[in-house]
């Protein structure tokens, strides 16, 4: 491999000559060896530092034409576009477990930017701290990245993912207004219901869990950036919060602002705890919908069987003909693993000392693995198994039909604890006063 020589405040280093991160970069990659190429920083943290960049280049400029020339923000806003856009992942090569600060992240997104941009120009313009991280601190960069990642992939792959299934549960309540079937509580036989009732329960804990995150969705658009260091914002332009917080607004089209605290928002994760709480709402309910639907396709011949689903690949590698309710399986695996970082994100966010919180890199793992994770398997679920759910109302009418629990209804007329009657009881109440009024005339 060819190597060039890169220099940081502690000296020189040898980076791979086709790479373009530089010596602090290099420093973190071979000082934290844990976990390479698996568990990598999330590539939304990534495209979110790509689109930081370019908003804070864009304030610079404004605030700041003296030293943020022209010249120098055209290099780093297309640089920073081909970071936000993905095109440059192979050059970030860092992993999750790292500083609890990010800021080795931050500096990979420095010094690749940076390179990239004198790449573009054709010269030696920008200097990774003096330009790219130009009133900046890694302290409010990587607290930033985290919220504008949320509110992307929340906006943008979670909430689609959970709106397609919902409609696709109205269509199958308007397919099944007349079919009856038997409702069950603790897993037993209860009184009857419709199967569109049924499934407007399911529709209507997504359309609820979908509010619950546009909810959560608010407190993240306020954005750390202009607190710098420890929130005062030293060495930020007066103005700079506000303007870096409409830029960032700008490229993403929707909306962000500045965080009114800034030491609140450099040592706090609080919105990030609201939000997964929200996700993890989510994950909940689509266990309960996952395992409605496995129990009520269950069978074929000696199960529930009230519902068909798709079959979508053969179950066994020893029974012939076995089809398995798959599709039901990775959703309720999510549903747990989601569950298990909203440990992870709650612990994280306590870790909130002094002025920094110093988790920042697992708790933004956790939460996007969580919201990724959701996304993909309920438009997974949607597409090959909810689309495809087909009652068997046969099925459905003779488990009605022979519910001992049809006597419910008659609660109102003969009373919960009336003890049955003979069958021709009438007959024979008439008969012993006969006999008694015979035997008294003796």
């Amino acid at each position: 491999m060819d190597y060039r020589i890169e220099h940081d405040s502690m000296g020189e280093m040898k980076v791979p000559a086709d790479k373009y991160w530089g010596a602090q970069t290099e420093r973190s990659h071979e000082n934290f060896p844990i976990g390479v190429g698996i568990e990598t920083m999330p590539r939304e943290i990534i495209h979110a530092f790509g689109v930081l960049k370019e908003a804070a280049a864009r304030a610079n400029h404004l605030l700041r034409p003296e030293k943020m020339t022209d010249a120098k923000l055209a290099a780093i806003s297309k640089a920073a576009q081909e970071v936000a856009s993905g095109k440059l992942g192979e050059h970030f090569p860092l992993v999750v477990w790292q500083t609890g600060s990010g800021t080795q992240s931050n500096m990979n997104a420095n010094e690749v930017i940076a390179n990239r941009g004198n790449e573009l120009a054709g010269e030696k313009r920008l200097h990774p701290n003096d330009d790219v991280n130009m009133s900046q601190s890694s302290n409010d960069t990587f607290p930033t990245a985290m919220h504008i990642a949320a509110v992307l992939i929340l906006e943008q792959k979670l909430l689609p993912s959970v709106r397609a299934m919902i409609a696709t549960l109205r269509r199958l309540e308007s397919e099944n207004e007349d079919v009856l079937k038997c409702g069950r509580t603790h897993l037993q036989d209860a009184v009857p219901i419709r199967f569109s009732q049924e499934i407007s329960g399911w529709r209507s804990s997504l359309e609820r869990d979908a509010e619950l995150i546009e909810r959560a969705l608010e407190p993240l658009r306020e954005l750390a950036l202009g607190g710098t260091a420890v929130g005062t914002g030293l060495n930020a332009p007066k103005g700079f919060d506000e303007a870096v917080a409409r830029e960032v607004a700008a490229i993403t089209g929707t909306p962000f602002r500045t965080a009114a605290n800034k030491f609140h928002a450099l040592t706090s994760r609080d919105e990030m705890v609201f939000a997964h709480g929200a996700v993890k709402a989510l994950a909940c309910d689509m266990m309960k919908i996952a395992n409605d639907i496995r129990w009520l396709a269950s069978g074929p011949r000696l199960g529930l069987g009230e519902i068909a689903i798709p079959q979508n690949e053969p179950g066994s590698s020893i029974m012939p003909g076995k089809v398995n309710p798959t599709q039901c399986e990775q959703v309720t695996m999510v549903a747990v693993q989601v569950m298990g970082n909203d440990t992870a994100v709650s612990l994280a966010a306590s870790q909130g000392n002094f002025e920094l919180n110093v988790f920042m890199p697992v708790l933004a793992y956790n939460f996007l693995q969580s919201a990724r994770l959701l996304a993909e398997s309920i438009a997974a679920f949607d597409r090959n198994c909810v689309s495809g759910i087909r009652a068997n109302r046969e099925k459905m009418q003779e488990n009605v039909d022979r519910s001992l629990m049809l006597v419910t209804a008659l609660n109102p007329y003969i009373g919960y604890e009336t003890p049955p009657k003979p069958p021709n009881w009438r007959l024979r109440k008439t008969f012993r006063s006969k006999k008694r009024a015979s035997n008294s005339a003796f």
